[in-house]
């Protein structure tokens, strides 16, 4: 076998005379390669901004307990008084922080120990309240010592005899004294002063001697560390139950021991908290910090309660792991939109190497005929493309360097093999056509034989598309977008993550939309014939002259199934950025509740009605509901415990609030009010099923009865918390539960505004969020990604049109011009010329984006929108109607331009090229 022989004044020469389209391949390449190459590099980057935002939105949720029981305090004779117990509290703080990896270490803020005392019932009679005393240290100190500032009375005190610190505590001994300090707001609650005794009892009625030794200020009351300590700055509604106040009481070193003392052997806790630093977090850190908590709670689980093994418990891994899996989704549906642009890009290619065969086929054609041989003219057309496809894919990836963190060259291939194949590919099949020496059969059936042959290759590569079409979508809907994570602590570099059925669910949308073209590329030629058997019954010629043109070129392919998906795809892009967008929208609804929310926290001291009746006063304030909610309320259903969102509210205020809003109304609201004995009405939403209306549940309460409730209907979507209960607050009053308002939903134009600067309580502005949501790392750049592709799969359409017109346009000129010299006006001819051009685009135009629609309908649920925008639930498909029309009306528009463009070119023709045979 001959080497090839390459002619190169000819490669030279060709590249020359066709500089213009190669440099139009090369400007597609170059643009797309931009595109496929930045993105994934992009979306990686915004990982670590997204493991950030997930770990400083997870509150204590992220934060590392390690806890561990202590040691026996039994002595000869009784209980022994262990003075050392806060020095045993720090170096069981300096053990945890040792016992770390170091990597998890250096991503950790400095541990606060927290010991924690039982819950004690206040006996008063006033009120529900129950009261703890906490220890608080950490590496500055005590916060008895270090953080408070004490404005009457002293620090506790050790109760214990100076001359015998390690008293021993006889059996039937009365109640071991303890002395706490008070903050300002529980000493005025409980309305006593230093010097006096609480009046506490344990679970078992047991009286318990809590002496106050003085009353205190935090020095700043806004430090992280009393979050961990709720109702020792301020009285805590809820926090032991529906209507159950606590308060707290702060221990010294001194007074510590006598607080173990004073309960039994097991009722005081200590803890080690560790919060994470989410700026020392990234996307590989969190890999290796995810890793390391499945072993310390693999250690925690095998330890028992007797010894003194530290206990770990967190649920830092599992935020990692939803970030990672969010990262994965964000991944996936980048991978459809970026294959969607590889499909118009490859066909766009495809149309400008049909181009160029056709602009060479004299020249292609002649070397043949000198000898060249197949071989040598596509070696010698393939070193011209791959020059250009290579130069222009290593100019995109320089681009998409300088605007990208990295690149990822593996989505530029596709372009590359794609511009590098077609041109040798249609050039050297054209030549092979023009040059073959094979005859055309005389006999009839011979003739019927190969046109059967080609049109059952043509139909054998349709099925095959229709086939892998099928596939995709079965395994889209059977597999999703999103592979399965099976190890917390897996990659969250998504985009080396996708194995091939993610790639094959990937395509799915552009496969369906290739099906979907191909169908209107069967109905468009017996659509034209149609048409123009109907236009030979006219009386005018231009109509007849127009379809006949339309239906003589009405047979390509490659035009009208480049338009076609193009079109399609690009409504498809813009349907689920839509989607994406409104879904963000209709989430921050949700997660708000109203225009604005005001949240006063357990220890904020705000009186919560009058606070809402000043708002409501306030301009553009429509509505203003006060509520009480209680995250992870206590709540029995007969077969185990629940923890729901309790929404103690006004139904009838509420309902109206939801009319004002885009919230669904719920009708079942009206059925929580005026039942004046009885079970109490509540509305439930359950994601289990564990709540559904008819249910019966039961509010528990300390040393009463339970309250009853019943199920009436379903509980509208209230936050972001699936399983919720709501019930009316004047019902649950008199059942005997005091309700305490913590919560203010506003609505109206100035509910911002009337919200914003209150002091001690916490505001949530709807439009805040939803900025906060669309500007997230991970949904902003696949926002952006989706308008993008949209844009580029439009630009691409219209160069689809300018190729196709391009390649058809002497031809077609040639023929008007013959007809303008029998008289055919100038006028006329650009008629005829856009009857030509018009009835693919027009398809593309009015099948296209309907085409989009549908693959929307029939994949964007599998797509997982929901961990974009942060619901539990898929958004509904939003269609952008007018973005589509405006996409189809500029292709329409661009036939205008295309005529006139070949008008203003070809309008100077001369006759003797006219009316030369075969010109």
């Amino acid at each position: 076998m001959r080497r090839p022989a390459v002619h190169w004044p000819s490669v030279r020469g060709r590249a020359r005379a066709d500089a213009g389209p190669l440099l139009l391949v090369a400007a597609v390449v170059t643009a797309v390669t931009l595109l496929a190459g930045a993105a994934p590099p992009l979306l990686r980057a915004t990982a670590d901004d997204a493991v950030r935002d997930a770990v400083r939105s997870a509150g204590q949720d992220a934060e590392i307990v390690s806890q561990s029981h202590w040691s026996y305090d039994d002595v000869e004779g009784g209980r022994g008084r262990v003075p050392t117990i806060a020095d045993d509290v720090d170096y069981l703080r300096e053990r945890a922080g040792d016992a770390l990896d170091p990597g998890l270490r250096a991503a950790l803020r400095p541990p606060v120990a927290v010991v924690t005392g039982p819950s004690l019932d206040v006996t008063d009679g006033s009120l529900l309240r129950t009261f703890r005393f906490m220890y608080l240290a950490d590496d500055r100190g005590p916060h008895s010592a270090t953080r408070v500032t004490w404005i009457a009375g002293v620090p506790p005190r050790s109760s214990a005899p100076a001359s015998d610190p390690d008293f021993v505590l006889r059996p039937n001994s009365p109640p071991w004294p303890v002395q706490v300090g008070l903050s300002e707001a529980d000493a005025a609650a409980l309305k006593l002063g230093p010097g006096d005794r609480i009046p506490l009892k344990d679970k078992f009625r047991r009286v318990r001697d809590v002496r106050i030794s003085g009353i205190f200020r935090a020095t700043d009351s806004s430090d992280p560390t009393w979050r961990l300590a709720p109702g020792l700055l301020n009285p805590a509604s809820s926090a032991d139950g529906v209507g159950i106040t606590r308060l707290g009481g702060l221990l010294s070193p001194e007074s510590l021991p006598d607080a173990r003392l004073a309960v039994d052997s097991g009722d005081l806790d200590r803890g080690i908290h560790f919060e994470p630093d989410a700026d020392r977090i990234d996307a590989d850190s969190a890999r290796r910090i995810a890793a390391t908590l499945v072993t310390l709670k693999a250690i925690s689980a095998a330890a028992t309660d007797q010894d003194e093994t530290l206990q770990w418990q967190t649920q830092l891994d599992k935020v990692l792991s939803d970030v990672q899996t969010r990262v994965n989704a964000a991944t996936a549906q980048a991978s459809v939109l970026l294959v969607s642009v590889l499909a118009g890009t490859v066909l766009v290619l495809m149309l400008a190497a049909a181009l160029l065969a056709r602009r060479r086929a004299v020249a292609l054609t002649a070397a043949r005929q000198r000898g060249a041989g197949l071989t040598d003219l596509a070696v010698e057309l393939l070193i011209e493309s791959a020059a250009v496809a290579l130069t222009a894919a290593a100019l995109g990836l320089v681009l998409a360097r300088l605007v990208a963190p990295g690149v990822s060259w593996g989505w530029a291939i596709p372009v590359v093999v794609a511009a590098a194949a077609a041109g040798p590919a249609y050039g050297v099949t054209l030549a092979a056509r023009a040059t073959r020496d094979k005859r055309q059969p005389a006999n009839r059936s011979a003739r019927r034989h190969l046109h059967r042959t080609a049109l059952l290759r043509r139909a054998a590569l349709e099925f095959a598309v229709v086939v892998a079409a099928a596939g995709a979508m079965v395994a889209l809907h059977q597999r999703g977008i999103l592979e399965s994570v099976s190890e917390p602590a897996g990659a969250l570099d998504a985009w080396k993550s996708q194995g091939d059925t993610a790639v094959l669910g990937a395509s799915a949308p552009a496969l369906g939309v290739l099906v979907g073209a191909l169908v209107l590329v069967r109905l468009l030629p017996p659509a034209l014939r149609l048409a123009l058997r109907r236009a030979l019954r006219s009386r005018h010629p231009m109509r007849v002259f127009g379809t006949a043109q339309a239906a003589a070129t009405g047979a390509r392919i490659l035009p009208l199934l480049a338009l076609v998906v193009c079109a399609a795809l690009a409504t498809f892009a813009l349907t689920v950025g839509t989607t994406a967008d409104r879904g963000l929208a209709d989430a921050a609804w949700r997660t708000v509740g109203a225009d604005a929310r005001v949240d006063a926290g357990p220890s904020s001291g705000v009186d919560v009605p009058a606070l809402a009746r000043r708002i409501a006063a306030a301009p553009g304030v429509r509505q203003a509901v006060t509520a009480q909610v209680i995250e992870g309320a206590r709540v029995t259903n007969g077969t185990g415990l629940l923890t729901p969102r309790f929404v103690i509210v006004d139904s009838g205020a509420y309902r109206r609030l939801l009319s004002t809003t885009p919230l669904p109304d719920t009708p079942a609201l009206a059925g929580l009010a005026g039942r004046a004995a009885g079970d109490v009405p509540v509305l439930v939403r359950s994601a289990d099923g564990s709540m559904r209306p008819g249910t019966r549940l039961a509010l528990p309460r300390e040393d009463m009865p339970a309250v009853p409730l019943t199920a009436v209907g379903e509980a509208p979507a209230i936050g972001d918390t699936g399983d919720t209960i709501v019930v009316d607050a004047a019902a649950l009053t008199a059942a005997g539960i005091p309700v305490v308002p913590d919560t203010i939903w506003v609505t109206g134009p100035g509910a911002a505004r009337a919200v914003s600067g209150i002091a001690a309580v916490d505001t949530v502005s709807r439009t805040d969020v939803l900025r906060e949501r669309r500007t997230a790392p991970l949904t902003a750049g696949l926002l952006r990604l989706a308008w993008l592709t949209a844009a580029v799969l439009i630009a691409l359409g219209l160069l689809s049109l300018a190729l196709a017109a391009a390649a058809s346009a002497p031809q077609r000129w040639q023929t008007l011009g013959r007809l303008r010299t029998l008289g055919l006006r100038l006028r006329d001819g650009r008629w005829v010329a856009a009857g030509e051009l018009l009835p693919p685009v027009a398809v593309a135009a009015v099948a296209g984006p309907p085409l989009g629609v549908l693959l929307a309908v029939l994949t964007v649920n599998s797509l997982d929108l929901r961990l974009l925008v942060g619901w539990d639930g898929d958004p509904a498909l939003a269609v952008p109607w007018w973005q589509a029309g405006v996409a189809a009306v500029v292709l329409l528009a661009a036939v205008a331009a295309v005529v006139a463009a070949e008008t203003a070119l070809r309008r100077r023709s001369g006759l003797n090229e006219l009316l030369r045979v075969g010109g």
